[in-house]
């Protein structure tokens, strides 16, 4: 025999130990079904591939780490370190979808004068068909932002959205049209749901808890662009005010695409008098109307910072 012996195989054995095999009937007619009864049992499962187990309120903590996880692996998987936010409604269309959405009730409203429904829904129609700009201003953005390189370190910011219609679309369809990669980040909803066809695939992830969705929007996020939306804008929007008026965050350019339509919506001025807010929270934001217009001052605050865009280090809250 030699004195070393030959390693054993990694995971064959020349002689099956006892359990390989299940209790003789001989010894225990029932043992076969007895033994089914124990595997097929819930808790016979592998703790990561019982799904009752792992959606159990007991686990919710570890379903949170793994909400995050998975995203940030395939991120830094990815290489993604700056990105830029762009939020918006999911309502406002391509300017072609919205002009076909207003004939159809146009044609519709001819043969129904009296409907009052009807007539709400389509001034609610022109009203989009005039916002169906800010799709094209997305766009043009998302172009841009996703194709111009930093001139202090030569890298890009990619653009990241919530993944679905409208506005978002707008943003990472830019991005496609510039040959560059684009994020999106959805959230799993009691309905049906598709991300947009214009997400980078291996980089659209579906969150199953709303705040680490929040804390991936913001994570890289080197500025903020929110273009008219509705309560899921609102709610981005203002946390992220939030997190920079208590200084939780470091600050970040945060841009209001459409001046007309945030001072209707967001009375900032009606704030400072009231006294709930300082007159140096107006501070933390502005308005923009165009795509180079909106490139223009993010650059411009930065370099009034004295940072750059994609310098290292930007919101990432802990």
């Amino acid at each position: 025999m030699a004195r070393v012996p030959a390693p054993a195989p990694p995971r064959h054995r020349r002689e099956a130990l006892p359990w390989h095999a299940p209790k003789a009937t001989l010894d225990e007619p029932d043992a076969p079904a007895r033994v089914r009864a124990v595997i097929e049992d819930p808790s016979y499962r592998e703790a990561d591939r019982d799904l009752d187990f792992l959606q159990s309120a007991d686990n919710r903590g570890a379903r949170l780490q793994l909400d995050y996880l998975k995203a940030e692996s395939a991120l830094q998987r990815h290489g993604v370190r700056d990105t830029i936010v762009v939020f918006g409604s999911t309502r406002i269309p391509e300017p072609a979808a919205a002009a076909r959405q207003l004939a159809a009730l146009q044609r519709q409203a001819a043969h129904s004068p009296d409907d009052a429904g009807l007539q709400r829904r389509l001034a609610t129609a022109h009203r989009l068909v005039d916002k169906s700009r800010h799709y094209e201003v997305a766009r043009d953005f998302g172009r841009l932002a996703a194709s111009t390189p930093d001139p202090v370190s030569g890298q890009r910011l990619v653009v990241m959205t919530g993944g679905g219609p409208g506005i978002m679309e707008a943003a990472n369809r830019g991005a496609h049209d510039a040959g560059q990669p684009s994020i999106g980040l959805n959230i799993a909803l009691p309905h049906e749901q598709y991300p947009n066809p214009y997400v980078t695939p291996g980089l659209c992830f579906q969150f199953h808890y709303f705040a680490m969705r929040k804390l991936h929007f913001l994570l890289r996020a080197r500025a903020l662009v929110a273009f008219p939306g509705g309560f899921g804008t609102f709610d981005e929007l203002f946390e992220t005010l939030t997190l920079v008026q208590t200084r939780k965050i470091e600050p970040v350019p945060i841009v209001l695409v459409g001046q007309a339509y945030w001072r209707r919506a967001f009375d900032i001025d009606f704030l400072i008098d009231e006294g709930t807010i300082d007159p140096e929270d107006r501070e933390l934001f502005w308005y923009a109307e165009t795509a180079q217009e909106i490139w223009d001052d993010i650059a411009q605050w930065y370099r009034q910072s004295g940072r750059s865009p994609t310098g290292g280090a930007g919101a990432s809250p802990d």
